[in-house]
């Protein structure tokens, strides 16, 4: 998309009262709880420690972040409708090929074409974005939109039957998956859509979204429950996104046991009882199916307080982090995991599925929530930049299957109504949902409350800032602004305004930082880290306060895990890139099957001779002896670049 049309269609999202991306009470949106709040108030509050904030209390300042953010918006409020819901409606029988449907409706392709068996995941994706979208925006345009969906599936749900069946493929597929047949991952699209339901009802208080998750729901339960033990285990060897982690969801806001039974039925034994078992053996897994698996478990943990589920989510977490993650805090290779020992083999073109992260960092979420710590909120910080924020191209909007780190590779990007691959997805929800994590929260209730192991831990309440990223957050009417030119500046400065609250201000001590210097109204203040890695300044804290924050940034190696010879260089939580020679074209192409996962990057001998890496020229210019200038890896687009360098 160009310039200008991205600024028509910005200009829609601006439809009423509300200016898409201002700061401002009248932003918030008339919404219910987003997932992550209402963790809070469906579990017992003995397990949480703290919360992230609604999406309508903390809104973006201008950024890398806001102008991703508002690319993405740009795309997809310029998806027609009737595009997103015309596999749903000729599959159900809603439309026929010639009433409005396949002979003048522009079709969607790739993952979303009519022979594709994971079409509508995408118009799930975009529930739960547009949901997200509207929550921080409050943009009547967004609004409207989401609502001439659902109110488009409901027909093509009432067209099925009474049943509650909801997809835009037949239920025979469900058929072929429970009769353990090849079929391509129907709960998995199907997990999307009841999410994006639940998201429409957390976020804009669609009341319809929400019933019809119920039948959707209603339909699972009668369609499972008859089926033997040994059928369920065939059937859930197939890939099945999060849909235990969804009905878990829909129990929490119904308390109807069916949905929790369904939550129960995807609990794929062979994957997690060795969790539980704390066996950290991750073998060669598809890492997407692996890792959403885990997001159900640790809402049982956060609904029942099964200990184990907690215990398994968290080792998942760690491992992945510890032992398997790129310095990007990408994972795998053409998707799978590998040994941490062989992870110098494994640097291809075909590394670090974006919807991977976008998973990881969902559980990120909940084990912060459970025991905040900095070093979950450390590995938030290098995902979130050197992956996520990267993935989207800022010339055209369209962004990453994979994130290369072979040496003379380049990022293949999407294209605009012709891939619509999984990680379209997940990046039309990752980057309108950047403010979820930068700020979480407690009190005494939520933290203490029926666990005397807990009191005393925290003090109440907290504010923790856990990225250094332009934004306000509106606390129960006391703002804090985040002011900062991070990375590129090593100092941010947060200001209190509206009403005076006593609280426990917490700023994360980042791994990186060789110091930190604090300032609380011009008065230096002692950085004294605590064991959960946060500074704490406790004070009855009133408007103009001002705290301002230097962190020291230096420039690092970080090898392979097996090869210390294959280093990255790191300033501060950047990866810092050598750009290589330009690339001219860098789409897939529409016209081959899944062309992300075959394409031939043709990499000259002569680009690979000039990544052997024998120190720095100067710091000043970030340029390697040899010449070869080093940008920050999420600005490295339309060109071939080093990651990994010979020593």
């Amino acid at each position: 998309m160009n310039k200008k049309s991205i600024a028509i269609v910005v200009g829609l999202l601006m439809v009423g009262n509300f200016s898409a991306f201002a700061i401002g009470n009248d932003g918030k949106a008339q919404s219910r709880q987003n997932q992550s709040q209402l963790r809070q108030n469906q579990s017992q509050t003995d397990r949480l420690r703290c919360q992230p904030f609604k999406m309508n209390q903390v809104h973006l300042l201008p950024s890398r972040f806001q102008e991703n953010m508002k690319r993405d918006s740009a795309w997809m409020m310029s998806i027609p409708v009737n595009s997103l819901l015309q596999s749903f409606r000729n599959t159900s029988g809603a439309f026929s090929s010639r009433e409005g449907g396949y002979m003048t409706v522009k079709k969607l392709g790739g993952w979303e074409s009519l022979d594709c068996d994971l079409r509508g995941h995408i118009t799930g994706h975009l529930l739960s974005a547009y949901a997200t979208l509207y929550a921080q925006t409050g943009s009547k345009a967004v609004k409207a939109k989401a609502d001439s969906i659902v109110n488009g599936l409901a027909e093509v749900q009432q067209a099925y039957g009474r049943g509650g069946y909801l997809s835009a493929f037949a239920e025979g597929l469900i058929d072929r998956n429970i009769q353990g047949k090849s079929v391509w991952a129907p709960f998995y699209t199907l997990h999307k859509i009841v999410q994006g339901m639940i998201d429409q009802y957390q976020m804009t208080g669609n009341e319809k979204a929400l019933e019809m998750a119920k039948g959707m729901g209603d339909w699972a339960y009668n369609k499972l429950k008859p089926l033997s033990e040994e059928t369920r285990k065939k059937m859930i060897r197939n890939e099945f996104g999060g849909f235990n982690e969804a009905m878990y969801e829909l129990y929490a806001l119904t308390k109807d046991e069916r949905y929790l039974w369904v939550a129960r039925y995807f609990y794929h034994n062979e994957k997690i009882d060795p969790l539980k078992a704390g066996n950290p053996d991750l073998g060669t897994n598809h890492a997407n199916t692996f890792i959403p698996k885990l997001l159900g478990e640790a809402r049982n943990y956060e609904l029942f307080g099964a200990k184990d589920s907690r215990k398994a989510a968290e080792l998942l977490f760690w491992t992945l982090v510890n032992d398997h993650a790129f310095v990007t805090g990408e994972l795998s290779d053409k998707e799978h995991l590998f040994k941490p020992t062989e992870q110098s083999k494994h640097l291809t073109g075909y590394d670090g599925e974006n919807c991977c992260t976008y998973n990881l960092l969902k559980l990120a979420d909940h084990l912060f929530s459970w025991n905040p710590s900095s070093k979950i909120a450390d590995y938030y910080e290098r995902a979130l930049y050197n992956h996520i924020l990267g993935q989207q191209d800022p010339e055209s909007s369209m962004v990453c299957y994979f994130t290369p780190l072979q040496t003379g590779a380049y990022r293949l990007y999407s294209t605009r109504d012709s891939s619509f691959w999984c990680c379209v997805g997940s990046g039309f929800e990752s980057h309108v949902k950047y403010a979820s994590s930068i700020y979480f929260h407690s009190d005494a209730s939520t933290s203490t409350k029926g666990n005397a192991s807990l009191k005393g831990n925290v003090e109440k309440p907290s504010l923790y800032v856990n990225l250094f990223i332009p934004s306000q957050v509106d606390w129960e009417g006391t703002t804090i602004t985040q002011q900062t030119a991070f990375p590129q500046s090593s100092t941010t400065t947060l200001t209190v305004g509206g009403k005076s609250k006593a609280f426990s201000l917490r700023l994360r001590y980042p791994y990186w930082a060789t110091k930190m210097d604090i300032k609380v109204n011009g008065k230096k203040v002692k950085a004294t880290k605590g064991t959960d890695g946060y500074v704490a300044i406790s004070r009855q804290w009133k408007a103009g306060d001002k705290v301002e924050v230097l962190l020291g940034m230096q420039l690092r190696e970080e090898a392979t895990k097996d090869d210390a010879s294959k280093v990255a260089l790191v300033y501060g939580p950047i990866v810092m890139a050598g750009k290589l020679d330009k690339v001219e074209h860098p789409f897939s192409d529409p016209k081959k099957y899944n062309d992300y996962y075959t394409f031939d990057f043709k990499i000259p001998s002569l680009v690979v001779e000039k990544a052997k890496y024998e120190g720095l020229k100067s710091i000043k210019d970030f340029k390697t002896k040899a010449g070869v200038e080093l940008i920050p890896f999420y600005d490295a687009h339309h060109c071939r670049y080093a990651v990994y360098w010979q020593k």
